[in-house]
């Protein structure tokens, strides 16, 4: 995103910083010039074995010996003919060099530097300092050569490269030497590599931190048709602009195009809210094939349900929603889908705690969040079935696994964490990819499994009891899933339960990231594209009003924490009943048609005690690092 990828494969920019370092300390050594370029060509050779021969690397040597090999046969080194010499004879070696878009990217960025760079480079130094000058053409060239390229590979362009370069490139050759020291130390003196590898991890983490800062800026890239129409659209606008900026009219239109541009997003980045509407109380973040569930706990508080596969994506979703302070974490499962993605949620916000199942499966991942909590100073602690969890409004029940179960397909999707969150508007039930044994066992169980919206397990995936989704009766039912996953999720089977049960669907993979808001006694529930944008036509204003159907059973489940969805308008919220039952709204039930005015009100109907609830453990504030 941040246009940084070539930082992480050799190139030829890293054999120039090893050539210009040795031929460096040659002359401070008053090695003659031909000794200086023999030992050059060795520590070349060995430089390509260390890194291994991929087809950057083989570009950048094969192009090196031939400058060197006319250095010392006293013939004038043209670096352009270099590079066409270098091309040719490496496609006559291989010819499968042609579909390598590693080599067709290092010879297009090497020819911009060479042809494009330096011209530019003499223009911009009657502007800016030297340095500045010719760092911001090497940077610019090496873009709009390759841009073409990247757009095909990547279906994006990037908008934040050419800073990102300038702000990387200082770090890039301190990098590069203090990586190939510690590489050819540690084999004979490990005490010493390990010296060198800390001095080289500090421009390592100045690199790491320009990319990740690059990457979450707002609007960091654009999408892009990925096939070669958008390839050769974008090469044949690139040209255009560039043969316009000749022009001093349109340098300074185009100046001021991107003056406004730049006012207009950082301004509407500064004072702009969270996409989702004022009343959002759970979005089910676009995190592609994971899931990453956010539940409001306050203004700018929320309570965190796993947390996607990307860091990226999660971070934007809570950034876009405004989340300054996460209350708590809940991990339902250890799978990279689900925990991945947790940096994201750690970076830039508070963080109290993050709570894990009883499984501690795969072992690498439990280690990987043990290592970033750390990091953070975030306390980690376990959840089992009974234990219940408060957070202002919110409260969720642990309802499974009540037994680990091992020796099934899968142990960590059976053993996910299953959540009932109630909260004063709309009850949730969150399922984690647990699958048909474990979700048999809950219902066998006898738990608490009614709720407004249902979170589809796994993904949607066939392995399902299909018999759960029917008995939440459930409103509505969110699928986590991405768009063209290899897993065929979600299962055409389950989708059809769904709609038979009379649930209404919701997937991120088609709507987007979707968004239930209670605000103004209505339950709505809306998909985005993007941030904010609606899915599907529908409209913010006037979002989809969905209604549980009302039968012989609907009276008795209109009680503890369950709402019956109706039109009208909510009344004002009854105190807790004498039996500890949260009756949440006072809902208009029109015995009429909708569009009539008599309406019969009634509270939740009285019922027996209900079972004794585990005490509520609230989460600490301040929460120590213990």
């Amino acid at each position: 995103t941040a246009g940084l990828t070539h930082l992480v494969a050799v190139s030829g920019a890293n054999v120039a910083i090893l050539f210009a370092v040795v031929l460096a300390l040659a002359r401070l050594a008053r090695v003659p010039p031909r000794p200086a370029m023999v030992v050059s060509t060795v520590l070349l050779v060995g430089f390509v074995v260390l890194v291994r021969p991929t087809p950057s690397v083989l570009r950048a040597a094969v192009m090196a010996g031939l400058l060197v090999a006319a250095a010392l046969t006293g013939r004038l080194r043209q670096p352009m003919s270099a590079l066409l010499g270098a091309v040719l004879l490496l496609m006559l070696f291989d010819p499968q060099l042609s579909r390598s878009a590693g080599f067709a990217l290092s010879t297009a960025a090497t020819a911009a530097l060479l042809v494009v760079a330096p011209r530019w480079a003499v223009v911009l130094r009657r502007h800016l300092p030297q340095r500045l000058a010719d760092s911001l053409a090497v940077a610019t060239a090496a873009q709009l050569a390759c841009g073409p390229l990247i757009a095909v590979l990547s279906g994006q362009i990037s908008l934040v490269s050419v800073p990102a370069n300038l702000l990387a490139e200082p770090a890039v050759p301190f990098a590069t030497v203090m990586g190939v020291l510690t590489a050819v130390t540690a084999p004979v003196a490990m005490p010493l590599a390990r010296i060198l590898a800390r001095v080289a991890a500090l421009p390592t983490i100045w690199l790491a931190g320009v990319a990740r800062h690059g990457a979450s800026a707002p609007y960091a890239t654009v999408a892009w048709p990925q096939s070669a129409a958008g390839g050769l659209g974008l090469a044949v606008t690139t040209v255009a602009l560039v043969v316009a900026v000749r022009f001093r009219v349109a340098r300074r239109l185009g100046a001021s195009l991107v003056a406004g541009l730049l006012i207009a997003v950082v301004g509407a980045h500064l004072v702009a809210g969270p996409w989702a509407g004022p009343g959002w109380v759970f979005v089910a973040c676009d995190v592609g094939q994971g899931d990453g569930l956010v539940i409001r706990a306050g203004p700018e508080s929320a309570v965190v349900v796993d947390a996607g596969p990307d860091p990226g994506l999660m971070r934007s979703c809570l950034d876009d929603l405004h989340v300054r302070h996460v209350a708590l974490v809940v991990l339902s499962h250890l799978h990279a889908d689900h925990v991945e993605g947790l940096p994201g949620v750690l970076q830039g916000r508070r963080v109290d705690a993050i709570e894990v199942g009883p499984l501690a499966e795969p072992a690498g991942e439990s280690a990987r969040i043990q290592g970033w909590a750390a990091a953070a100073h975030v306390p980690v602690r376990h959840l089992v079935a009974g234990d219940t969890i408060a957070v202002g409004d919110l409260t969720a029940s642990v309802i499974a696994p009540q037994v680990v179960l091992h020796g099934t397909d899968s142990d960590p999707n059976n053993d996910s964490l299953v959540l009932r969150v109630v909260l004063p508007s709309v009850t949730l039930l969150l399922t984690g990819d647990m699958e048909a044994p474990a979700q048999r066992a809950l219902l066998d169980s006898g738990a608490r499994v009614d709720a407004d919206i249902v979170k589809v397990p796994h993904h949607g995936s066939a392995n399902q009891d299909l018999d759960l989704l029917g008995r939440t009766g459930a409103v509505a039912a969110v699928t986590s899933v991405g768009a063209g996953n290899t897993y065929g999720h979600p299962a055409p089977v389950t989708m059809a339960a769904v709609a038979a049960a009379g649930i209404r669907g919701f997937r991120t993979d088609r709507d987007g990231a979707v968004e239930v808001d209670a605000a103004g006694g209505r339950l709505a529930i809306v998909g985005h594209h993007g941030s904010g944008t609606p899915a599907n036509g529908a409209v913010k204003t006037r979002p989809q009003q969905l209604r549980r159907p009302a039968g012989p059973g609907d009276a008795s489940t209109a009680g503890a924490g369950s709402v019956v969805v109706a039109l009208g308008r909510a009344s004002r919220v009854r105190p807790p009943t004498e039996h500890g039952m949260l009756c949440t709204w006072q809902l208009r039930r029109s015995d009429r048609s909708p569009s009539s005015s008599a309406t019969r009100s009634s509270w939740c109907p009285a019922r027996s005690p209900p079972p004794p609830r585990p005490s509520a453990r609230p989460i600490p504030r301040p929460m120590s690092a213990t």
